[in-house]
């Protein structure tokens, strides 16, 4: 179960976005928003393989949970970046997405309204963090509140650190 955390931290904390920064386009015109496009499924990838491959380790479903958690806590720590300036939210979709697809409504709803009023992306991203542990109580029984809890936690502590730092 712990290779399952380790390696699902590893996958994580690769900073595709910040290697791929640098490509502006490839080819013609119409290829130009080719890297945002890989980088997003790159991004989208890790997640869904730290449960998968967290699953296979520990041939148990609880191996896929440690696994996403584990990639939750990489992508927000990522010890490639020094342990800060990570910020994307992808890999925690694919996370999701590979766990239970209908965690990605409920907080998904209120990420969107909140950043909707807002127009910031911190208070939507505390709400949607703050309201994946009670989605995830409702739809399953037992583990539900402490996987939501143990996902959500590294967001919720990185915007405590730039709330600390005065960042906006």
């Amino acid at each position: 179960m712990a290779l399952a955390l380790l390696v699902g931290y590893a996958l994580g904390s690769l900073p595709f976005a910040y290697w791929f920064a640098g490509l502006r386009g490839v080819g013609p015109e119409g290829l130009s928003p080719f890297p945002r496009l890989l980088v997003l499924l790159l991004e989208l990838g890790k997640g869904l393989s730290a449960v998968a491959l967290g699953e296979f380790l520990a041939q148990n479903p609880l191996g896929g949970l440690l696994g996403g958690v584990g990639a939750s806590w990489g992508q927000a720590f990522s010890p490639w970046l020094l342990l800060g300036k990570a910020g994307g939210v992808a890999p925690v979709l694919g996370v999701l997405f590979a766990v239970d697809p209908r965690l990605l409504l409920g907080p998904g709803l209120i990420f969107l309204s909140l950043w909707a009023w807002t127009r910031r992306r911190e208070p939507a991203l505390l709400g949607a963090s703050l309201s994946l542990p009670l989605f995830a109580g409702l739809f399953w029984e037992g583990l539900g509140v402490g996987f939501g809890l143990l996902t959500a936690l590294p967001w919720l502590l990185r915007l405590w650190l730039l709330w600390r730092a005065g960042s906006p």
